[in-house]
């Protein structure tokens, strides 16, 4: 039988039964500790109590420290994974217990990010929270926790972008550049539909030129051979070689900050442009246009150029068909061509 007491507002409920542990859980009124003493005590009854102390006795910045330990140094993400792991020990829910973190929590957590941060970014910090309950149940023997993160919605993600390179931004962008690889990085990915971070690591013990080949060895969906066009191999053969093997020998930072000046150097120049002849510049031309953009470019020009999906696949990396379609745009002038 259930024992109840009443300390400073709230209600104990303390529940004892002959081959079980002791347990006593803490309620704002007597009759959510009377609900909860009787569910426990009826799961005792038909033998499927699963203890909950061991949830109840670790924080959530306990759980996420283990999971920085003994999780992510697998993963291949690992420094994005314990940039996640710091944002969630800064929150509120850090010092709560796991098994007392509820759905209504993390919506209320998904909602007041959302004001701060891209829907995406928000998936992907409730995406690490989720694993780190899944790895509590099933590896760290917390039978019986929920994962609060799977009794929400998640955040509705934006449109895809269909944004592709209009005539003459490129050649604009690459004239005002002050970096020596900007030009060469940035047709390259035209070339090859390459993500920036892969672009960056690249060595040439991966690169065949004689086979046109070029093999990805860590990306982010699982390694793959990317066939190399002509004009990849010219770009590779006018880079100035390095003596450390890497290819490029910069960071994917590097990359962004390089593309990002350059941009905003093209579009100044271009205003003043407009302004000397006395015409309105165009509102679209050279603004919000990213260096990953590039890959959006390059997989709509596979398509253009006749591959089919699985061809356009294996170069890009896409694991589905409608993976590829976030970063495919025709053009429909070329579709109409086509329909002759």
């Amino acid at each position: 039988m259930a024992n109840f007491e009443k300390r400073s507002g709230n209600w104990r409920a303390i529940v004892r039964k002959k081959g079980f542990p002791r347990l006593a859980k803490t309620f704002d009124t007597k009759a959510e500790a009377e609900t909860w003493a009787a569910t426990v005590e009826s799961e005792m009854g038909r033998g499927v109590f699963v203890s909950m102390k061991e949830a109840e006795n670790t924080t959530l910045a306990e759980a996420l420290d283990r999971y920085e330990r003994e999780v992510i140094p697998s993963k291949k993400g690992a420094k994005a994974e314990i940039v996640r792991m710091r944002i969630w020990k800064r929150s509120s829910l850090a010092n709560r217990s796991l098994a007392s973190i509820q759905g209504k929590d993390i919506a209320a957590y998904r909602d007041a990010r959302l004001k701060e941060v891209a829907p995406n970014t928000v998936r992907h910090e409730l995406a690490v929270l989720s694993h780190v309950f899944t790895i509590a149940v099933k590896e760290w023997g917390m039978g019986g926790l929920s994962n609060p993160v799977r009794q929400i919605r998640a955040p509705k993600m934006p449109a895809g972008r269909d944004r592709r390179l209009l005539p003459g931004e490129l050649d604009r962008i690459l004239s005002v550049t002050e970096s020596p690889f900007l030009g060469y990085i940035a047709q390259f990915a035209i070339e090859t539909g390459m993500r920036q971070e892969e672009i960056s690591r690249m060595e040439w013990l991966h690169v065949d030129l004689k086979k046109r080949v070029l093999v990805i060895p860590v990306a982010k969906v699982e390694p793959r051979k990317i066939p190399l066009s002509p004009e990849a191999v010219r770009i590779l053969l006018a880079f100035p070689r390095r003596f450390d093997g890497r290819v490029w020998g910069i960071t994917p930072h590097a990359i962004s900050v390089a593309w990002r000046r350059a941009v905003a150097r093209a579009r100044k120049a271009y205003e003043q442009e407009c302004a000397e002849k006395g015409q309105n510049p165009d509102p679209a031309f050279l603004v919000d246009l990213t260096f990953h953009d590039l890959r959006h470019e390059a997989t709509s020009r596979f398509f253009e150029k006749g591959l089919n999906p699985m061809q356009v696949a294996a170069i890009t990396g896409h694991k589905t068909l409608q993976m590829l379609k976030r970063y495919t745009h025709l053009k429909a002038e070329d579709l109409a061509e086509l329909l002759k």
